[in-house]
C-alpha cells in the first residue's frame, strides 16, 4: 500500500494528472473520481516520488504564462515512463502540440489544411508571406499577444512592438497567413484518436479571436464528419492522446488553426448524453473506470483563463 498525495492508504492504480494547478486539470480529478477511477492531481515531484510502474501519468503540463516555454517540469514524464509508468501525452507529443511552429511543420508536411506558417527571430528577417498575417507568439495562448495585420506597414510596426517581450527574444515569433473569421470555430476534444467532446467558441462583438478568455462564449455543437475526421487525422499527427483541435470554418471545409497539449474542457463540450470526462477516460482505457451514468450536460463558469 502506497501514501496517497492526500495521505489515504491506497492500493489500487492511480492515475495522477501531472503538471502544475489549472482548472480543467481539476475538473478531471473530480470527474474521474466519480466513475471510480483513482484521480490525483499531482506536481513533478508527486509524480516522480508516488507513481510506479502499474499507474498511469496524464501530462498536463501548460505553457508558461510569460508565452516563451513550457512549464517547468516536463521531463519527469520521460523519468516516468522509463520506470514503467504508463504515460499518456509523452513529453514529444505535448511539445508537439505545444511549439507551434513544429506543429505548423508536422501538419504542412502531411498536407493537413493549416495556415501559411513562417517563422522570424529578427525585424530584419521579413517574410514572403503576404498580408493580411497574424502575429503570434511560438508558444502561445489564451490569444495574448496575437496580432492581426493587414498591411506590411502594421507587420513592420507589430514586429518591434514584440521585439522585447521575452517569448519574441527566446523564440521569435510566427507569421502566419489569415484564414478569414468567420466570428466562430470548433474546437474538438479527441482522447485515444476518438472525438470524445466538442464545442464552438464564439467571439464577442468587436473582436475576431475567438477566445473565452477574450470574452468569447461557448455554444454546443454536433460536429461534422469532416470536421471528426480532420481533427482525429490532426492529433493521430503529432501523436498525441488527449488533445483538443481548434478548427476554423474556411471555403470548401475546415482548416486545422492549433493544436492544445493541455486542452482546457468541462461539459459545455458533452456531445448528446455522453459526458466528455467519462468519455475521455474510457477512449483512454484508464484503470478503475465504472460504468459510467449518463447525465445532462451542465453548465459551468468559464475559466479565468479559458483559451
Amino acid at each position: 500500500m502506497t501514501p496517497s498525495p492526500h495521505g489515504a492508504v491506497r492500493g489500487k492504480e492511480l492515475v495522477g494528472i501531472v503538471g502544475w494547478p489549472q482548472p480543467t486539470s481539476e475538473r478531471l480529478v473530480e470527474a474521474w473520481r466519480e466513475l471510480g477511477i483513482h484521480a490525483e492531481m499531482l506536481s513533478p515531484a508527486d509524480a516522480s516520488s508516488l507513481l510506479r510502474s502499474h499507474d498511469v501519468a496524464v501530462g498536463r503540463f501548460d505553457v508558461r504564462a510569460t508565452l516563451d516555454g513550457v512549464q517547468p517540469g516536463l521531463q519527469v514524464l520521460v523519468e516516468l515512463e522509463r520506470r514503467g509508468v504508463r504515460v499518456i501525452n509523452r513529453v514529444d507529443r505535448l511539445m508537439n502540440a505545444h511549439d507551434k511552429l513544429r506543429t505548423a511543420r508536422l501538419l504542412a508536411g502531411a498536407d493537413v489544411p493549416h495556415p501559411k506558417t513562417a517563422h522570424t527571430t529578427s525585424l530584419e528577417h521579413a517574410t514572403e508571406i503576404a498580408p493580411p498575417v497574424v502575429v503570434k507568439p511560438r508558444f502561445g495562448s489564451w490569444g495574448i499577444d496575437v496580432f492581426r495585420c493587414e498591411t506590411g506597414d502594421d507587420l513592420t510596426r507589430t514586429l518591434a512592438a514584440v521585439s522585447s517581450r521575452p517569448w519574441f527574444i527566446r523564440h521569435g515569433a510566427l507569421v502566419q497567413e489569415l484564414v478569414p473569421p468567420t466570428g466562430y470555430d470548433v474546437r474538438i476534444v479527441v482522447a485515444a484518436g476518438e472525438v470524445v467532446g466538442a464545442a464552438e467558441r464564439v467571439a464577442r462583438p468587436g473582436e475576431w479571436r475567438t477566445n473565452v478568455s477574450l470574452g468569447g462564449t461557448r455554444r454546443p455543437t454536433r460536429p461534422s464528419r469532416e470536421a471528426c475526421a480532420l481533427a482525429v487525422t490532426a492529433a493521430t499527427l503529432i501523436g498525441a492522446d488527449l488533445v483538443g483541435v481548434d478548427l476554423l470554418p474556411a471555403t470548401g471545409g475546415y482548416v486545422v488553426l492549433e493544436l492544445n497539449g493541455a486542452v482546457e474542457f468541462d461539459r459545455a463540450y458533452d456531445l448528446e448524453d455522453s459526458n466528455v470526462f467519462a468519455a475521455a477516460a474510457a477512449a483512454l482505457g484508464l484503470p478503475g473506470l465504472a460504468r459510467p451514468r449518463p447525465s445532462r450536460p451542465s453548465s459551468s463558469s468559464p475559466a479565468s483563463r479559458s483559451r
